[in-house]
């Protein structure tokens, strides 16, 4: 989001984004989280992110509400992107400082990291659990101005309602102008275990399997259902990096080359369990 989100405030901020996917999807990439008026309109970088954040937490056992919190907090701070810059020596999506012992600089610039460190103090503050959204926020960062985290708690919440897939097919994206980049089924494969952990029973993600051809690349990636659409989300807001121009799962499919028309009943060879999503 850029900074006229903060001027125009919450109740405004929906009609904004839904203005803003209507017409920056002509032009450029970008992505959508939910439909209607609570629609959130955000750029491949907040998207990517977004899906990190629920995927580190689903990596911790953490529920949609530490989620939420951490959105709250990244778009105050960085307004969900991965800075190199802040105030003094704050970097990162957090603004998290290594001269107060967060990390290192190049610590802090990765989501994921600052992911787990943010949610390492989180669960350090009593009763986070209950706490409302800006105070647990502010337990956190101890900003100059806490109540500014308050400003986004609707946006949060909705986002962390698609993200962590308690609603499902909520999260589409579609790629800019250009070519897409070669199938790298590698490099997906180390950052999805990055940000849910490494494949394995009681993780999110139990397997990959390599299946197609060369010329026609395949992947199926088994998960456990209550994580399937957080870990869908993952791949489609990170397709365009990895050069994935399909996801299928329970039904649903997501095509980059119609990725503004969203998840639609899939067809042709499409899967039809639980427990497994299709990559093409």
């Amino acid at each position: 989001m850029t900074c006229v989100v903060v001027l125009l405030g919450v109740a405004a901020y929906f009609a904004y984004s839904a203005y803003q996917h209507a017409t920056t999807l002509l032009i450029s990439a970008g992505c959508q989280v939910g439909s209607g008026t609570n629609a959130v309109s955000l750029d491949t970088e907040q998207a990517s992110i977004a899906a990190t954040i629920a995927g580190v937490a689903a990596n911790e056992r953490l529920p949609a509400h530490a989620v939420t919190i951490a959105y709250a907090t990244a778009l105050q701070e960085s307004k969900l992107h991965n800075l190199n810059y802040g105030d003094r020596d704050s970097v990162g999506i957090f603004q998290q400082r290594p001269s107060e012992g967060w990390g290192t600089t190049s610590q802090l610039e990765d989501p994921v990291y600052a992911t787990a460190a943010f949610f390492g103090a989180l669960t350090k503050v009593s009763g986070w659990q209950q706490l409302p959204v800006d105070q647990a926020a502010q337990a956190v960062q101890h900003s100059a101005d806490g109540s500014a985290y308050s400003q986004y708690d609707l946006m949060a919440r909705a986002m962390a309602i698609a993200f962590t897939g308690q609603a499902v097919h909520a999260v589409y994206c579609w790629p800019g102008p250009g070519s897409r980049p070669a199938w790298n089924l590698s490099a997906a494969r180390a950052a999805l275990a990055e940000a849910f952990g490494a494949p394995g029973a009681g993780r999110s993600v139990t397997a990959i399997v390599t299946s197609g051809t060369a010329k026609a690349p395949a992947a199926a990636v088994r998960v456990e259902p209550q994580q399937a659409w957080a870990v869908a989300s993952w791949l489609v807001t990170h397709a365009q990096a990895y050069g994935i121009s399909d996801v299928r799962y329970n039904g649903y499919q997501w095509t980059a080359s119609d990725g503004s028309q969203g998840w639609r009943p899939a067809t042709g060879s499409a899967s039809t369990t639980s427990g497994s999503i299709l990559l093409h």
